[in-house]
């Protein structure tokens, strides 16, 4: 693997989990120099194991991953697997943020997260698993946030945890969920038969994970009778808009400034879908 360095600083690659030589690690410092600016290393190994893997730069990674520097690398047995998979999904799970009106993420953040994303994407951006009634069905996890684990639900099934960036499972290991914790730095694959047909959501459990544009430090107005706080601030400020005393539900409508995306909701076949963030749907037709 030849890597170009277009940055305007050093980096290097990582193999997350990958069994190779110690000079080909790609931990800068240790087991090789930084790649230069407009300069290419190149990565050569032999691929020893499979499975559901990372990479990402062992270079001011804070920076550089926060940017979005990393990836999942899925190795296939050279061998026919036992169980036939019919449909192999790979779901890399991140976390930003992205203050307001910007269109780049802040690397400096190290908590306070306000952008939830599935392969880059949230929802209502996020694409959609299609799959067939009755097929086998592999879901990879895998999670590169900077802070925060992700307990992954899917509605409508149970499963079971099959692997993950240590290895298979063997069957008798493998244990049934609903719910699949992935730590940070970690992968995990999930199996499954998808024989109920339906459109069935898939998303982090950590409610906030499933909104965007996060905020803190606000008043709690549940239960306060706000009538006539628009009116009197919008005079200010015309695009003035009261956090719900019933809830956030309607907040979708909320006009946002450029570059930003709404805190929650996508158009579904019964109305808004109250969800944003790190949530996608599973459609089994």
């Amino acid at each position: 693997i030849y890597v170009t360095n277009k940055l305007p600083e050093a980096t290097s690659v990582h193999w997350h989990g990958v069994l190779i030589p110690n000079g080909m690690d790609g931990v800068s410092g240790l087991t090789q120099k930084a790649i230069q600016p407009g300069e290419t290393f190149k990565y050569e190994f032999e691929l020893k194991q499979n499975g559901t893997l990372m990479y990402h730069p062992h270079f001011d990674e804070m920076t550089q991953m926060a940017l979005g520097l990393m990836g999942m690398f899925v190795i296939h047995p050279k061998t026919s697997e036992l169980q036939k998979v019919d449909r192999d999904f790979s779901l890399m799970l991140s976390e930003w943020k992205i203050r307001p009106g910007t269109s780049r993420p802040d690397p400096t953040e190290m908590t306070d997260f306000n952008i939830l994303t599935i392969n880059g994407a949230a929802f209502p951006g996020t694409q959609p698993l299609v799959v067939k009634t009755g097929q086998r069905v592999r879901i990879r996890i895998g999670n590169l946030s900077a802070t925060d684990h992700h307990p992954i639900h899917l509605h409508g099934y149970r499963f079971k945890v099959t692997a993950t960036d240590g290895g298979e499972l063997p069957e008798s290991a493998q244990w049934p969920e609903t719910t699949v914790l992935v730590p940070v730095g970690s992968t995990r694959d999930i199996q499954f038969i998808a024989d109920v047909p339906g459109d069935w959501a898939i998303h982090c459990h950590m409610t906030h994970h499933v909104m965007n544009q996060m905020g803190h430090g606000l008043p709690n107005l549940l239960g306060i009778d706000t009538k006539g706080v628009d009116e009197s601030v919008q005079k200010l400020l015309p695009d003035y808009m009261t956090m719900s005393d019933k809830g956030m539900g309607n907040h979708h409508k909320m006009k946002v400034p450029k570059n930003s995306i709404p805190m929650l909701g996508g158009k579904g076949p019964f109305g808004s879908i109250d969800m944003g963030g790190m949530f996608t749907v599973i459609k089994v037709r």
